[in-house]
């Protein structure tokens, strides 16, 4: 007899959902540490773009190129697919330089890569949405540029690009989908497996619509809370006037 819809989904669930929850890992592992990794790519090179220049020629010279390596990567990976740099990467690196990655490993590394190239401009308009007055004060009280950066500066402009961080975090676990072209196990690669192993294109792929869509909803929620947390308390309590009075 002939299984209904939910009769595939239950069977699919039964049968194969360990390796649904294997490939759910591995789509979080890489997501995860891709945008931590990326994050702290971006925050560097962001933060190394903003250098200002100074009387030194030497210096200034240094940082032209630095910035326009910095500009080339970020042209480069954030104007090309993503599944292509996977592949140019990952064979690439086996063709040319006789080196084979673990597919994980590599997923990881041009997860990160990719996303550092995103960050970049991020973290920039990060740190160019806090108040210059900011720089000036921590100057005249004695800090040169980088212990302006790293002690006033870049801990708000972390706090500012939380959200769009958290996009890259969301993003990231669904363009994870793409690395099946390097045979990383991630959820997709499971799921075609699973489809070619039944021969049921859309009850597979619903159930992995579905995973894909409660992982998506679960971060959201929980960086909405990270934001708020964050935030702290909006309302400040005041002193009434007759409490003042009596102070006085």
């Amino acid at each position: 007899m002939e299984r209904t819809f939910f009769e595939w989904i239950v069977y699919i669930l039964d049968n194969y959902g360990s390796w649904f929850l294997k490939g759910t890992a591995i789509t979080l592992l890489i997501s995860l540490l891709g945008t931590i990794i990326g994050f702290l790519i971006g925050l560097g090179l962001g933060a190394t773009k903003k250098i200002p220049c100074s009387s030194n020629k030497i210096k200034n010279f240094f940082l032209m190129i630095v910035n326009a390596l910095i500009t080339c990567y970020v042209e480069v990976f954030r104007g090309t697919p993503m599944m292509v740099q996977a592949i140019v990467m990952y064979f690439g690196m086996q063709e040319f330089v006789g080196i084979n990655f673990n597919p994980t490993i590599a997923g990881i590394i041009i997860v990160s890569i990719n996303t550092g190239a995103y960050m970049v401009e991020v973290v920039r308009g990060g740190i160019e949405s806090v108040d210059s007055g900011q720089m000036e004060a921590a100057k005249s009280i004695g800090m040169n540029h980088r212990q302006a950066m790293i002690y006033v500066i870049l801990p708000q402009t972390i706090k500012n690009i939380l959200p769009a961080t958290g996009n890259e975090f969301i993003i990231n676990i669904k363009d994870t989908s793409v690395l099946n072209v390097i045979s990383v196990t991630e959820l997709f690669f499971v799921t075609k497996s699973i489809k070619g192993a039944i021969f049921r294109t859309y009850e597979t792929f619903i159930v992995a619509a579905l995973i894909y869509f409660v992982l998506t909803l679960t971060v959201t929620r929980l960086l909405k809370l990270l934001e708020k947390r964050m935030d702290g308390k909006k309302e400040i309590t005041y002193a009434s006037s007759k409490k003042l009075k009596k102070a006085g």
